[in-house]
């Protein structure tokens, strides 16, 4: 029986969120996570996934996770320093430091691990962090981890980075400096300006670090961010994920070979968690293959993701400043960005809010995520219900 005062506190403040229409309810899917699909018996436009390039189906990842499944096992059965590490975990990292075109690759459970492991490995008490105010959650946690110290910067203004770095090189006070930046935010769909940030770096002797988890397999050919801006020798630290666009699950580093062999030696996720199963390597590894010998699903991406925008802007709405396939669907209000996405469900669409705290208060968003997947007639349905729904809610 929980103790009265954690009763309280959880009654309390869950009470309080459904009151401010902050609270998510989690709808478990009856079917694959693709551009249709089902929830209680009903199909719906799927548009909150981030399986960008439908390979989480794939009959190719299936077909490999089972062989090695079939041939290695369910689990790994240890962490990687002991002997959880598999030739199948060194051909993924040396696959995907090809393709990323770095030194060195090290695989993680998550992207989210990605950022436990790697910045606190690297950065503490005397060194200082800057940080875009809108980076990842991770990013955020992975800085408290340290007992750097951490100096947000104001989104993408690069007159703000310049001088904050300009003042914490000249403090004198910080024996390491990193700036860290989301590749492509996650919120908006807008591209980090890493040429400048790279410029401002190497003016300050600053590390640079990237978390580039909506750009892989979306921007450089699939590569990144950093790749998309010819960067893969000036970056640091690339972070990637094998969770969205690759369609398994992982994350990753990529950098120099003194980097990943420090990270195998001071980076407690590597260190202390159980290493990626067997299936979900072998998937990864064909993903990659897959990636390096077609660009297909990309070019299908990209063709949905103008389709789709352009489709919601002559409809009168606003998608914001991205860049990218994710499609923000800008309504403003809290209350009123929660009652769209429920009339959406209702209209057989699976699109979610996103609200205050995850984005400021007023910029209350539904947002998008077309796929390669998706056919034209799914996003017209889509698109359809946006516009029954902004008339009948006067936005548009």
């Amino acid at each position: 029986m929980a103790s009265k005062s954690l009763s309280a506190f959880l009654q309390d403040n869950l009470t309080e969120l459904k009151q401010q229409g902050l609270y998510n309810t989690i709808q478990p899917l009856e079917s694959p996570n693709g551009p249709i699909i089902t929830i209680q018996g009903r199909e719906f436009v799927n548009l909150s996934s981030n399986n960008y390039l439908g390979l989480a189906n794939d009959e190719r990842l299936k077909e490999a996770a089972i062989q090695a499944t079939t041939d290695f096992g369910t689990g790994s059965g240890a962490v990687r320093s002991i002997n959880g590490t598999l030739a199948l975990h060194i051909e993924l990292e040396e696959k995907l430091a090809q393709f990323k075109g770095t030194e060195a690759v090290l695989t993680y459970q998550s992207g989210f691990n990605c950022n436990m492991a790697a910045i606190s490995a690297v950065m503490g008490a005397g060194d200082a962090i800057l940080s875009d105010e809108l980076n990842h959650a991770s990013i955020i946690d992975g800085c408290r981890l340290t007992k750097a110290k951490v100096i947000r910067f104001n989104h993408s203004n690069m007159d703000d980075l310049r001088s904050k770095a300009k003042e914490a090189r000249e403090s004198g006070l910080y024996s390491k400096i990193m700036v860290i930046t989301d590749g492509v935010f996650s919120m908006d769909g807008d591209i980090a300006k890493l040429p400048e940030i790279v410029e401002i770096a190497e003016s300050y002797d600053l590390i640079t670090y990237v978390d580039d988890a909506h750009g892989s397999g979306v921007l450089g050919g699939g590569a990144g961010t950093v790749k998309h801006f010819g960067l893969s020798d000036r970056v640091d630290f690339q972070i990637g994920t094998l969770s969205k666009a690759v369609g398994v699950v992982g994350g990753y580093v990529a950098g120099s070979r003194d980097l990943v062999d420090w990270l195998k030696v001071r980076s407690r996720p590597f260190l202390f968690s159980t290493a990626l199963p067997p299936g979900s390597i072998a998937a990864c590894i064909t993903a990659i293959d897959i990636l390096q010998n077609s660009k297909e699903l990309q070019m299908k991406l990209w063709e949905n993701t103008r389709y789709l925008q352009e489709g919601l802007k002559n409809l009168g709405y606003s998608v914001g400043r991205t860049e990218t396939p994710i499609t923000p669907c800008i309504i403003g209000d809290e209350a009123t960005t929660q009652k769209f996405s429920t009339r959406l469900y209702e209209e057989g669409v699976y699109a979610k809010a996103i609200v205050f705290p995850t984005v400021p208060k007023g910029t209350g968003r539904v947002r998008n995520m077309p796929t390669a997947i998706h056919t034209q007639e799914m996003l017209d349905r889509a698109l359809s219900a946006y516009e029954t729904i902004g008339r009948e809610l006067g936005l548009i």
